[in-house]
């Protein structure tokens, strides 16, 4: 069976994150036509936007897409390229896993977590403004439907992948209306799955318990903007930006891509890590149904890191970005 899949190299160094990925899934033998596309800011001079109309109709016509990093201007400029994407093909849930693997020098061992996050609402939606010139107002606007179906995917995905605990990470102790409802739906949909523990957490105490105890979560389930910064803080957990990928699921489509920036100060030095984004592609391949070469991708990943002699910078090695995708693809 062959696959259409949209490929976005994004900008800085994701051209060279997204090569070693697609070298990898390509050394699967999965059949996949790339359809390239293009996003980032070098677009603007090009077409006017970061996020060209052809790009969207490429994801969709085919569903999938594997994306590189893409670099958003700080406090100006355009808004991020990601939020724009989620909202059009109504990507709302973000599944970021964080894993420790051997041969990666970390404070803890043994962790093996994953974060969904809800992510077409909250702040992230950008409703904002000025009030006269010295103030400023953010709306944070969480729906009904939005939590239910980002709690239930949590859910699911956890009898889905023979998970045991879902815990629901919130501040409904001080926003008791946003999130004192996602609490309360959590709770509510918790009772439909009484083969799964379920426990809640306010946010900075999880930030807290995760840097003394990961081991004791296993999926956490987040409104948007607690997602972005818990699943960093767990990527950090793990090794860092470089080993965590993500996927983007939606109504009308899936992205995969690493959660890391596109690190434009290392652009085209050839020594960023690519296995954030190799395992991204992996997801992308269990999201196809190539379960099988989904899980000889991330085997492989396995093997190359815990035998640590083609490691890049980031890990402690002296290898390129190539030379370990190389190495990836000779564990395959």
């Amino acid at each position: 069976m062959s696959y259409k899949v949209t490929l976005i190299p994004g900008d800085g160094s994701g051209p060279e994150v997204i090569a070693a990925a697609k070298r990898v899934v390509e050394a699967t033998g999965v059949a996949i036509q790339w359809e390239q596309a293009e996003a980032g800011a070098a677009m603007i001079e090009k077409y006017g936007t970061p996020l060209p109309d052809e790009t969207i109709e490429s994801i969709r016509r085919n569903g999938v897409a594997l994306k590189g990093p893409v670099t958003t201007p700080v406090g100006t400029g355009f808004r991020s390229v990601n939020v724009a994407m989620r909202k059009i093909f109504d990507l709302y849930a973000n599944v970021r896993p964080a894993k420790t693997y051997p041969g990666v020098i970390t404070r803890f061992e043994n962790i093996d977590l994953v974060v969904v996050r809800e992510n077409t609402e909250d702040l992230y939606a950008g409703i904002e403004h000025m009030v006269g010139e010295d103030a400023a107002e953010s709306i944070k606007l969480i729906t009904r439907k939005g939590c239910e179906r980002i709690i239930r995917y949590a859910f699911d995905f956890a009898v889905r992948e023979g998970r045991k605990k879902v815990t629901a990470v919130h501040k409904a102790n001080i926003m008791k209306c946003t999130d004192g409802m996602f609490l309360d739906i959590a709770r509510q949909i918790a009772k439909e799955y009484p083969q799964i523990e379920f426990n809640d957490s306010i946010v900075d105490a999880m930030c807290m318990r995760l840097v003394m105890h990961p081991e004791d979560y296993d999926v956490l389930v987040c409104p948007n903007l607690y997602g972005d910064i818990v699943s960093d803080l767990c990527a950090g957990l793990v090794g860092g930006l470089g080993l965590t990928p993500s996927a983007n699921i939606g109504v009308s489509g899936a992205i995969f891509e690493p959660i890391h920036g596109s690190a434009p100060d290392i652009a085209g030095q050839h020594k960023i890590n690519p296995t954030a984004a190799i395992l991204s592609a992996s997801l992308m391949l269990a999201h196809l149904g190539e379960a099988k070469a989904a899980a000889d991708i991330e085997q492989a990943v396995t093997k190359v890191i815990s035998e640590g002699k083609t490691l890049t910078q980031d890990m402690g090695g002296t290898a390129s970005t190539e030379e370990f995708a190389d190495a990836v693809i000779a564990a395959l």
